[in-house]
């Protein structure tokens, strides 16, 4: 039986770090469906869909997000990832048909990510405005990077181990990461727990092949980890045709008589989850109305 996606949070060490474990097989397969994207690509923007989804955890209500922006020199362009307290993630490439592979057959997802670039975590906790930090990227591999921004922008020593395994048919065969985060406490002796487990770590994508929960995998490498609370998780998009409503009214009278007159009709995409939502001459009119009495 396929063990369902979920988020798992536990404390180790004598409470001194804090552990986020993640299976997103499934979430991740969802956003390739969706995208219809190649397997760099699959394992670039699901890597950083599980990150995200991991850092959202920590949020207290469903309303709250956490929105991730990757811009990197690579051919992929910019990757978003947003995730919410309630455990919904989703996310976009620009260009998700790209296929390129390292000499060892490994997915190359470096070189569609880039190096030359920024990673943009903002956390959007209800508060009047987010907490946004910003990283250069070191390696484009996902992982690296955010363990980068978490050591730089959140001054928080952290182990990030992410992984995506894609099967020949370019279907996701493996997805989760991990998140191993020292607290403020935490000694020289747990710094050496720490690297060390994190120096005898496989790939995630090797335990999560093998059926090992996420509870069991902390439980491993961190036998007296106390569980803290689990949280689903899933793929996710909130889009509506409403929302496409108002930002066709937001558009200038001429424009949306231009789609009357010539078009007759309009069609939007959501670029997170690529629906389409499509709009008839008489709604064009009546948003068009609307527009004007406002």
């Amino acid at each position: 039986m396929e063990l369902k996606d979920e988020i798992v949070i536990a404390e180790a060490l004598g409470g001194q770090i804090r552990i986020h474990a993640a299976r997103s097989t499934r979430t991740v397969e969802d956003m390739r469906l969706a995208h219809d994207s190649a397997a760099t690509c699959t394992a670039a923007l699901g890597r950083t869909l599980t990150v995200a989804a991991l850092m959202a955890s920590d949020l207290k209500r469903p309303d709250e997000h956490v929105r991730v922006r990757i811009s990197g020199n690579g051919p992929i362009g910019v990757i978003r990832a947003e995730a919410d307290g309630a455990g919904n993630v989703r996310g976009c490439g620009d260009h998700m048909n790209l296929y390129a592979v390292k000499e060892n057959g490994h997915l190359d997802v470096g070189r569609v990510v880039g190096t030359d670039g920024t990673l943009q975590v903002s956390r959007d906790m209800g508060l009047k405005e987010p907490f946004t930090g910003t990283v250069m990227l070191g390696s484009g591999e996902i992982g690296e990077d955010f363990a980068r921004y978490f050591a730089i922008s959140e001054q928080t020593r952290s182990v990030v181990s992410v992984g995506v395994l894609v099967n020949t048919d370019s279907s996701v065969k493996a997805a989760g990461g991990m998140i191993i985060q020292l607290l403020p406490s935490a000694g020289d002796d747990v710094v050496d727990a720490v690297e060390q487990v994190a120096s005898e770590m496989r790939p995630m994508t090797e335990y999560i092949s093998e059926g090992i929960p996420a509870e069991d995998l902390i439980r491993r490498l961190f036998p007296d980890a106390e569980i803290l609370g689990h949280k689903p998780l899933r793929w996710h998009c909130d889009c509506s045709k409403e929302y496409f409503a108002a930002a066709l009214s937001g558009l200038r009278a001429a424009e949306l008589e231009e789609m009357i007159r010539e078009d007759h009709g309009a069609e939007a995409e959501c670029h997170y989850c690529r629906k389409k939502y499509h709009f008839t001459e008489d709604e064009l009119r009546a948003i068009l109305e609307r527009r004007k009495r406002a």
